[in-house]
């Protein structure tokens, strides 16, 4: 029985996003990945990797004429979180076969078997999970309690009503601030328990570890290798914040996390090791292939200013520069 999932990144999350859906095929053999892509490249190189698990949707193909006019106020990312409800509409819709969609993000790393997920999620028609924020990052939950890295909606009245309503939601307003109880497409969550009664909200420990939240858990490893969190398998964690670099190199996570607690290195060590395998897969179909790799000088500017700049400035450049 197929498993189906449905991720977007452009040429600049390629690298990511192969690493995530190999590990995710890795841990649940039966997945089948449609992938909005972003732009051409990445699509060119989707299709000749020819995946059976794999299905391009180019972006074109699910742009509607009130997408594009949304399109013409957002930055990328906005668009992105625009989109996020619009391809798993678009999936069930030209796919009446599929009973049941988790769109995942691209920057994710699966490290076990995902069956626990799906078997707590059960019969339920919705499934989000919580950031989990650790106690001196509490106050970010004004942004959203919930993080749109994992959710799952099944062909159902609930499941369908919600996810309706949220894709019309990010339509009409999909910005990076937080305004009038709405920010970006994550915060529409928040009311998703309340709403739907049989909106699953994920407890598995080993799900959605991030940078949000590992410093709180403690983390080992069995004698087979396999990483534990809180003493169960991590299935699987977000990225957030990871660089690669055009040197060869990798930036994990600014010193906000990591001066307060070093980041898991057996997690991030995979997660690099996956990065470089997919690199090679890629540049075997696309030679000097170098989307997503970032210069180390501007990264570090990048991470002074996460570090430096007070939170009211980068709030005011994030309505200037909409990146």
């Amino acid at each position: 029985m197929t498993t189906y999932f449905c991720t977007l990144f452009d040429s600049g999350y390629l690298i990511k996003g192969m690493a995530m859906m190999e590990s995710l095929v890795q841990w649940c053999p039966d997945a089948h990945v449609f992938v909005l892509c972003m732009d051409q490249k990445a699509q060119e190189i989707l299709t000749a990797f020819d995946r059976s698990y794999i299905t391009c949707i180019p972006l074109a193909d699910l742009e509607t004429p009130e997408l594009l006019e949304a399109k013409k106020s957002r930055g990328v990312a906005e668009y992105c979180w625009t989109l996020s409800p619009c391809l798993p509409t678009f999936v069930l819709q030209h796919h009446p076969e599929i009973d049941f969609i988790t769109y995942l993000d691209s920057d994710l790393l699966f490290y076990s078997p995902i069956r626990p997920i799906l078997d707590e999620i059960g019969d339920s028609s919705i499934a989000i999970i919580e950031h989990r924020f650790v106690p001196r990052l509490q106050d970010r939950e004004v942004n959203g309690r919930f993080c749109v890295e994992w959710v799952s909606f099944r062909r159902d009245e609930e499941g369908m009503r919600c996810l309706a309503r949220w894709r019309e939601q990010c339509i009409e307003w999909c910005y990076y601030r937080l305004e009038d109880g709405k920010m970006g497409d994550q915060k529409y969550l928040d009311e998703w328990p309340v709403l739907y009664p049989t909106c699953h909200i994920i407890a598995h420990p080993g799900a959605g570890i991030a940078p949000w939240n590992y410093e709180k858990l403690h983390f080992a490893e069995d004698t087979s290798g396999q990483i534990l969190v809180e003493g169960v398998p991590l299935i699987f964690y977000h990225f957030h914040q990871f660089q690669l670099l055009a040197d060869g190199g990798f930036d994990r996570l600014s010193s906000f996390y990591t001066s307060v607690c070093r980041e898991p290195e057996a997690v991030y060590a995979a997660y690099e090791t996956a990065l470089m395998r997919a690199l090679s897969e890629i540049r075997m179909i696309s030679p000097g292939f170098s989307g997503g790799l970032r210069e180390a000088a501007a990264v570090a500017r990048r991470r002074w200013a996460q570090r430096y700049v007070p939170f009211a400035v980068k709030r005011v450049l994030h309505r200037l520069l909409r990146y």
